[in-house]
């Protein structure tokens, strides 16, 4: 397989400066230019009061997405609460940050630098920390970026014919909400597939949050599990087992 898939756990933590806002406890990058794709993925996790502080990106938009944990998120002057389900996207020269409130456990977020071959490649510059001001200004909400929890996502009405055998299939970030890449939120009960299929116009990837199954690739199949990253610019995939998956197609 030209794009083979990848377990978070089989990728090293990278090594970003604390000086410049990375107070983050693990930060993989399981797929980047290097790989061959077009956009950077990142999986973070959040010890109880860590927080990525304020920064920006000069050169592309950032996709999160939330999938444990709560916390405080800032973007421009705006502050406002976000927990697992929530879809963000920072647009480009934006400042924003994460701030896990988190108790007793870890938050997890994973995301996309879209167009971004690598951290560097994204115009990354850091702001300044989050402070107490920050933690105590209202949390009213922000008018930049796009802000939304898969909960307030109608499911799409997709097609058996075409090869949408999918439980539920949802579209938390498209050109519905102003957005140039769309990011998907797919479950599928056991026994239910994806059948083959292709996109001629973009790039896919996608991470299983949940169960395992089968995905084939050209003429190759392969066993996908939870934590599992894969990038795929022509797709046949098939699912066999309950799967919960998100997803992002790059143009």
């Amino acid at each position: 397989m030209k794009y083979p898939p990848i377990h978070i756990r089989d990728v090293p933590i990278a090594k970003m400066e604390e000086k410049n806002g990375w107070n983050i406890s693990e930060f993989r990058l399981p797929i980047t230019g290097e790989s061959g794709s077009s956009t950077t993925v990142f999986h973070s996790i959040f010890k109880p009061g860590s927080t990525h502080s304020k920064h920006l990106h000069s050169r592309c938009p950032e996709i999160a997405m939330y999938l444990k944990g709560h916390g405080l998120v800032g973007q421009g002057t705006g502050r406002t609460n976000v927990r697992a389900g929530h879809f963000r996207v920072m647009p480009a020269n934006s400042e924003h940050f994460f701030h896990n409130e988190t108790k007793d456990s870890d938050a997890e977020v994973i995301g996309f630098y879209i167009g971004a071959k690598d951290v560097e490649d994204t115009g990354y510059k850091y702001c300044g920390p989050v402070t107490e001001h920050d933690l105590n200004t209202e949390r009213a909400g922000f008018n930049e970026g796009i802000l939304v929890h898969i909960d307030d996502v109608e499911p799409e009405k997709m097609d058996e014919g075409d090869g949408w055998s999918i439980t539920d299939f949802r579209l938390p970030i498209s050109k519905k909400n102003g957005s140039t890449t769309t990011v998907f939120n797919a479950k599928f009960m056991p026994g239910s597939i994806h059948k083959k299929h292709m996109h001629t116009n973009c790039e896919e990837i996608y991470y299983i949050v949940s169960g395992r199954g089968i995905a084939g690739a050209v003429v190759k199949k392969l066993k996908s599990k939870q934590d599992i990253f894969t990038i795929f610019q022509r797709v046949l995939s098939t699912g066999y087992t309950t799967l919960v998956i998100v997803s992002q197609y790059t143009l």
